[in-house]
């Protein structure tokens, strides 16, 4: 194909096969297009759900299917038209790479909510057909208004999650007004948690971390907890009832949210941000008493990504990271699994090089 080249990847060529060397077609940089070196990505875990195809009511995963959105590279080549990065710029690029520019929500900034997004990965490929790969790759295509900057203070590597974990716990908190002298509340001290955990006391607020394991309660306070309560301890619990302004919920397995909900003072509000696979049971005067809220939240768009990503370049915060070579992503797809990372995989794109 002219208008295209060969990229390394690792890809799944089916919901039960591991990833495994491939290589795939990459558009040559139109007028737009940035064309970036991929020097680290951040495994996420809808990922392992893409790549499984476990969401397929939602999202069916075609095959081969190159997973990975949180990526951070170098600038290669720009097409004639880019204006905002010159080769060499440290530059990431996040959940999306295109979408219709038109649409009410891109004009209010709100990209993630287009009817005709184009996602990383798992995509409909606008250019090449198929479907969009993502950054478990040697590089990547994408147009410079999808492309972000990266702060130049930070560890490469630890900015990656950034791109997901971040923005999906950053967004919420700035929608909610999170602050000095807001009591704020993390549920779960995960991949997401421990951003929220960062953002939240960078912010300003006074945080509360819940988890039910006891043993996570050092590590909460490094990240920046003020206090710690074990979830499974009624009486703890109890204490706090009505006194949060905002709690951000990160738990993706089945739990009990109206033990969260009745924490709430008066107009509080709890935002998921993790995907439990079964619908929640919502008893209704948990939301009817002090006139609370529950809502979602997902990613955020291109301006406030950056905007998170100069707020972590202002207060020297990126993910804690386990970085492992592309040759380990099975084994650490299984990990995830397990929760055993603290606190997010991420992959040296170097180590592709020698495949």
């Amino acid at each position: 194909m002219e208008n295209a080249y060969n990229s390394k990847a690792y890809s799944a060529a089916s919901a039960t096969s591991p990833l495994t060397l491939d290589a795939i077609l990459r558009r040559n940089p139109t007028e737009r297009d940035v064309q970036i070196e991929i020097l680290f990505c951040g495994v996420c875990h809808s990922d392992v759900h893409q790549v499984r195809n476990e969401w397929n009511e939602a999202m069916p995963t075609v095959y081969p299917c190159v997973p990975g959105h949180e990526i951070v590279g170098r600038v290669t080549r720009i097409g004639s038209d880019v204006e905002k990065y010159k080769k060499g710029d440290l530059v990431a690029v996040g959940c999306l790479v295109d979408s219709d520019h038109t649409c009410p929500r891109c004009q209010e900034n709100f990209e993630q909510f287009c009817p005709n997004v184009t996602f990383t990965y798992n995509s409909p490929d606008r250019h090449l057909g198929g479907v969009t790969f993502g950054g478990y790759s040697e590089s990547i295509v994408v147009d410079e208004r999808f492309v972000l900057r990266v702060p130049t203070n930070l560890d490469p590597a630890g900015v990656a999650p950034l791109l997901c974990a971040g923005i999906t716990t950053y967004s919420p908190l700035r929608h909610w007004s999170v602050g000095t002298g807001k009591k704020v509340g993390v549920v779960g001290l995960g991949g997401l948690g421990h951003m929220g955990v960062k953002f939240a006391h960078a912010l300003g607020a006074y945080v509360v971390v819940f988890s039910t394991s006891p043993g996570k309660t050092e590590d909460a306070h490094r990240l920046g907890a003020d206090e710690v309560v074990i979830s499974r301890n009624a009486d703890e619990m109890h204490k706090h009832a009505g006194t949060f302004d905002f709690i951000l919920d990160t738990v993706s397995a089945d739990h009990d949210v109206n033990a969260y909900l009745n924490l709430l003072g008066q107009d509080g509000n709890m935002t998921l941000v993790g995907a439990p696979e079964k619908p929640l049971a919502v008893s209704a005067f948990s939301l009817l008493i002090n006139r609370r809220s529950l809502s979602g939240s997902l990613i955020g768009g291109i301006a406030e990504t950056q905007e998170m990503l100069d707020f972590c370049g202002q207060h020297n915060i990126s993910a804690d990271v386990e970085v492992i070579p592309i040759q380990k992503i099975n084994e650490a797809y299984e990990r995830l699994l397990k929760s055993d990372v603290k606190y997010r995989f991420c992959i040296d794109m170097g180590s592709l090089k020698s495949e």
